[in-house]
Formats: structure tokens, sequence, C-alpha cells
């Protein structure tokens, strides 16, 4: 099938996926339901919440990013696979090491009590943005390093050649490259905080503090009002599609040419000052990113030892759900890698998981029953909810590759195969490494349509988490989350380092 084909297939495949089963929904509630006034009030707070999350979260990784692309230490390759470890966290584990670390018992607070400062409250607006940070900063960071790596190191050694202040080199490479990056992290970020449903009701703090996904909860949960709840999807994905609209037309399109794929020594920001700004912000990010994730290692040791064999089974069930979800994301990835593309990829978190579930459930159960197919569809749903994450980090350089190398190819006739083999896949192997790392991981710790369709015999990891929490056996629930963070964590980096193997990173 001609490269064509396979992208208006999966193109096709990904329209009806994600707009299906709000449509069938929306018909067996009958139509769309009307607002009420908190559901207003929910749409304020979701829009200002998700601009503020988005703008710390990227705007904090320009420092950081930068002070990892042009520094070595020891035991950066590690710190840099750690720093990814929070957006891939099950959200409630996350949400209990924040709340260890900043909630009113936490480690923050006893400092600043015997300080005789006041109690940070972690509760309200700023904790969910806060959480949000803690969340999606690692993402924007990851595009942004992905990005500078990229970069020919013979722009760099020109750039020292040529005498170029750090305010030129700031304007000929560095501003270019956030330019071409950044719109396109705000928007994956801001959809994704749009969507938030776990940090807002864990951390909102009350009705003022609801988001659309909690008003969708309560509309299906409470009041079994799909076209309430239906509506408010589609307003939902509204809102995510103008700001992907946004940011493709506000995003840099120039790459940098390409290199000859050589490991050079970087010659800027040698200096005392600069050193030591760098160290600072990647001091800054590791204890802000690494100390609640410490607090759910420390949390989770003592329970390892209360592992059964039906977590262990779980465990077996995810990551059988993770690996078909990675194989099944990349093939649909592939094919998408452009600016379209990662517009008709936006949907798939912008839909609200929910209502995506329960149309699911409505479609399957007029042919099976929907309960012996709960692995298959969530394998599936994880495939669709990675998709503009592996987009998003794999069209900038798709489309580089593209401008860098598509002459050369018209010019020796190249085959698409050969094209495909020789030119794009080895091209594209460090950001298909980091995608399929995040893909993987993410659907390893993914709590959505299982959460529907499981019994006790198909039960995932983060569900056996949710269910020894809700027989409150704590502790086993702490080694059970332990075990998940582990595992979620293995599968991203061996990924990711099969993507970075022989290459500079």
């Amino acid at each position: 099938m001609a490269p064509r084909a396979l992208a208006i297939a999966a193109a096709l495949a990904l329209a009806v996926l994600t707009l299906g089963p709000v449509g069938v929904v929306l018909a067996r509630a009958g139509g769309f339901g009307t607002f009420g006034p908190g559901d207003w009030q929910a749409l304020r707070f979701t829009l200002w919440q998700a601009f503020l999350s988005a703008t710390f979260s990227v705007v904090l990784a320009v420092p950081v990013a930068k002070a990892l692309a042009r520094r070595r230490f020891a035991g950066r390759g590690v710190l840099v696979t750690l720093l990814g470890a929070p957006f891939i966290l099950p959200v409630i584990v996350a949400v209990m090491g924040l709340i260890a670390v900043f909630g009113q018992a936490g480690l923050v607070n006893r400092l600043l009590g015997a300080l005789g400062g006041p109690n940070l409250d972690i509760y309200g607006l700023h904790g969910v943005v806060l959480a949000h940070v803690f969340f999606n900063l690692p993402l924007a960071v990851r595009m942004l390093f992905s990005a500078w790596a990229a970069v020919p190191a013979e722009h760099f050694r020109l750039s020292a050649s040529l005498g170029l202040s750090p305010r030129a080199q700031w304007c000929v490479i560095d501003a270019p490259l956030i330019l071409r990056v950044l719109p396109g992290a705000f928007t994956v970020i801001f959809v994704i905080c749009l969507t938030s449903f776990a940090v807002a009701l864990t951390l909102g703090g009350g009705p003022r503090a609801t988001t659309v996904e909690l008003a969708i909860y309560q509309a299906m949960r409470f009041d079994f009002d799909l076209g309430r709840a239906a509506a408010l999807a589609v307003m939902q994905l509204v809102l995510a599609l103008a700001a992907g609209l946004v940011a493709l037309r506000v995003a840099g399109q120039a790459g940098f040419g390409a290199g000859r794929d050589r490991i050079l020594p970087r010659w800027d920001g040698q200096g005392g000052l600069a050193r030591g700004w760098d160290g600072m912000w990647i001091v800054a990010a590791a204890l802000f990113l690494l100390v609640p994730l410490a607090a759910v290692v420390l949390r989770g040791l003592p329970g390892l030892l209360l592992i059964t064999p039906d977590t262990l089974r779980a465990a077996a069930h995810s990551l059988i759900v993770a690996l078909g979800s990675t194989v099944l994301c990349m093939a649909w990835a592939l094919p998408l890698a452009t600016r379209r593309g990662e517009l008709l990829a936006l949907p798939a978190i912008a839909i609200s998981p929910l209502v995506l579930g329960t149309g699911l459930f409505l479609i399957l159960r007029n042919f099976v029953n929907p309960f012996d197919m709960a692995l298959p569809v969530t394998g599936l749903v994880n495939a669709l909810m990675a998709l503009p994450f592996a987009l998003r980090i794999l069209r900038p350089e798709a489309e580089a590759v593209t401008r860098d190398y598509g002459r050369l190819r018209a010019s020796l006739r190249m085959t698409p195969l050969a094209w495909l083999r020789l030119v794009w896949l080895p091209r594209l192997r460090r950001p298909m490494g980091f995608a399929a790392g995040l893909a993987a991981a993410l659907a390893m710790g993914d709590l959505g349509v299982i959460a529907l369709f499981a019994d006790p015999d198909r039960a995932t990891l983060p569900l056996q988490v949710y269910r020894l929490m809700g027989s409150y056996q704590m502790e086993a629930a702490a080694g059970a989350a332990l075990l998940l963070l582990c595992t979620s964590l293995g599968l991203f980096w061996l990924f990711d380092r099969g993507g970075r193997l022989g290459a500079e990173a």
C-alpha cells in the first residue's frame, strides 16, 4: 500500500474511533443536553488552569532542556530517563507522592514550620496547577531536549568559530528551535489539562475547582444525563481543536538541515556563570520531580513483600496490553507524521475517556460480551490516547527528514520501500524510541476503559492498585504501585535506550 493510502486509512480509522463512540452516546441520549450554571463555572476554571499549567510547563522546560542538552556529567542519561517518570506515573500514585511532599503533613510544610513560615495548601487552583506542571514539565523538557540533540553539531562549531555571542547564538539557533517545538508542546499539554479528571477530583478542593471532565463524570455517574455529558465532551473537543489550529498556525517550520552525524563538543556556555545557571536549573528540576517519586518508592518498599499472585497476573496483563498498544500506536503514527496528521490526532486526547468508554461499551454489547473484550479494547484505546504524543514527537523530525533528503530521494528515484529502510526509519530512530517508550509507559499505567470492562480475572496492574486501595490494603497497594512504577519506567527505558543506542543523547 502506498504511503498516501496508508495515511488516508489511518486518518479514517482515527476519525471513526474518536467520533463514533461520542455519536453512539449522543444517539442513546436522544440529543444534546443543556448546560447548568456549574458547567459554565467548570469551563472557566478548566480554561484558566489549563492555560496556567501549559504556560508554566513550557516556560520552565526551556532552561532545563537547554542545560541538559549542553552539559555532560556522570549519570546524565539516568537523570534524563528519571525526569520522564512523573509523566508516565499513574495519576493517583503521583498525587500520593505530591501530597507526601507538599501536603499538610508533607516535607515542605514541616520545613516551613521549623523555620516559622506559613503552611502551604495543596488543594484548589494552585494545587491543580502544581500537579499538572509536575506531570507535564518532563514531557516539554524531553520534546525540547530531543530537538536540541537533533541540531547538527556543525552548527555549534560554526557559531564558535565565528565568535558568536550568547545572544547571537540564541537568535540563530535556540529561538528558531523553540519556536518550532514549543507551540506544539503547549497545545498537547493544554489539551491534557483540559481533560483533567483525577487531579481535579483529588486536589480541586470543591465546586469552584471543578473541570469539564469532572462535570462529565458527575453528569454520567450521579445524574445519568448522557445528553449533557455528550454536549460537554463536544465542547471539550472544539476547544482542543481550536488550540491545535492556533499552534500549527504559529509554529515555525524551518529546520537546521542535515549534518554528518558527528559527535562534537559544545563550545557555548563554558563560563562559570553559565555553568552555575545550568546547574541550578538541573538541580531544581531534579528535586521538584524526583523527591515525590522517592516518596512513592520509600512508601512502597515494605509492600513488595505483600504482592500476591493476583497482582502478578494483573502485571502480566498490563505488560501484554502495553506492548500491543505500543506496536499499534507506532504503526498508526508513522503514516500520520505530518502537520495534518497531528491535528487529526488531537481529538484522541480531547475526547473524554469516560464518554469514549461508555460509547465503546454500547457498541460492543450488541455483538459480544464487552467484558470478554476488556484487554483488547483497553490496548486499542491506549494506543489512541498515546497517538497525539507520538505524533508531536515524530512530526518535527519527520518534516526535517523530508526537507533535507527529499530532493536526493527524487534524484536517485528511490522506491518508497528504499526510502523507508535507508533514510526515513534510520533518521527517525531517536524520536521513534522516545515515542514508543512513552506510549508503552502510558499504556502500562492507564486506568480508563479497563475500569468499565474488567472482571476480577482480567484486571490490569493499575486497576489492581485501585482495588487494593478500595479495600484499605494500603501497604499492599503501595507495593503494587511501586511494581507498576518500576515496570513503566523499565519499558520506557528499554524503548528510549533502543532509539538512542549508538547515538549521543
